[in-house]
């Protein structure tokens, strides 16, 4: 019986047969299937090695931001774009202490130099692009690049009040949006209550954990070095609930604490929300929702593949 490993090292001789196989498969999927190539979905991925770091400074596997967890392990970051179908496109393997946001002009140089210029529209997640890209993608006006990207919370403060007196939009049972064109693109913010009744119930377990485990603290009394060990760690585990919870030491040991409505309530008003940006235009609301929750599908696909 062929052992894994031996199938995999033979995978070593296509890879200097890479753009000839991709050219090929491209033609058989048009000629078969007529599969399109206007949408594309860009995602990474990294998958880490329990070895030493290598000593070959040409050796990918380096230490680097690990979304496993897994920051003692040297890793690669692994580079791929689909097609909505599931088609791959292209692939890049690039060193573990890569950043993500420097990955994607050379994956629009892959693609363009692999399936010429045209006018596609890339899905991405927020933490690939950045402003100077999405600006450069903008500016471009005899091909154009269009694209859909997440866009972290952050941001969503800064239109909030502007989105706050727009109507919303239902695309599908349980989802709607509301759109806000600015500054040549159009902010999508999507709410779902699936992900509303989600996000409640892992914030109201994580707050009740880190309530009790502060009464359990203030009942305790330890002294105020052991208290800051203890409640270091009990931060640690809360994560982001912390903010929700104002907390006082005293000198001489002991502590008091409140919780902080104001923030709770920014909270509650966020969860199930995120927000997406866009150069498409004011089109169909449903369609740029759906095409973004296409990119789920690909970070399923990884988590699947690393499962194995």
């Amino acid at each position: 019986m062929v052992q894994d490993d031996t199938l995999y090292r033979s995978l070593d001789r296509l890879l200097e047969h890479k753009e000839a196989l991709f050219s090929h498969l491209r033609q058989r999927w048009d000629e078969l299937f007529k599969v399109r190539f206007e949408v594309l979905l860009y995602d990474l991925t990294r998958t880490y090695f329990e070895c030493e770091a290598p000593e070959d400074p040409s050796d990918p596997r380096r230490f680097g931001y690990s979304r496993d967890r897994r920051g003692d392990c040297v890793q690669v970051v692994v580079a791929l774009v689909v097609t909505p179908d599931g088609f791959p496109l292209a692939y890049e393997m690039f060193p573990g202490n890569t950043a993500d946001k420097t990955t994607l002009k050379e994956m629009l140089q892959t693609i363009q130099g692999r399936h010429g210029r045209a006018d596609r529209i890339w899905v991405m997640d927020r933490g690939i692009p950045t402003e100077e890209i999405l600006t450069e993608l903008r500016s471009q006006t005899d091909v154009p690049v269009r694209y859909l990207v997440g866009t972290p919370k952050g941001r969503l403060g800064r239109c909030e009040a502007e989105l706050a007196g727009l109507p919303w939009q239902e695309v599908r049972s349980r989802v709607r949006v509301k759109l806000l064109p600015k500054d040549g693109e159009v902010y999508v913010l999507a709410q779902s209550q699936d992900r509303t009744s989600k996000e409640q119930a892992m914030r109201r377990r994580k707050l009740k954990a880190y309530w009790k485990r502060l009464k359990e603290l203030q009942a305790q009394q330890p002294d105020r070095d052991l208290l800051l060990r203890k409640l270091g760690g009990a931060e640690q585990k809360a994560g982001k609930i912390t903010k929700m919870v104002q907390v006082r030491i005293f000198p001489q040991g002991g502590l008091e604490f409140t919780l902080d409505r104001k923030r709770l309530k920014e909270v509650r008003n966020r969860e199930g929300r995120y927000l997406l940006r866009t150069n498409l235009g004011s089109e169909d609301p449903a369609r740029i929702w759906q095409a973004y929750m296409q990119l789920s599908q690909v970070e399923e696909a990884f988590r699947t593949l690393k499962a194995i």
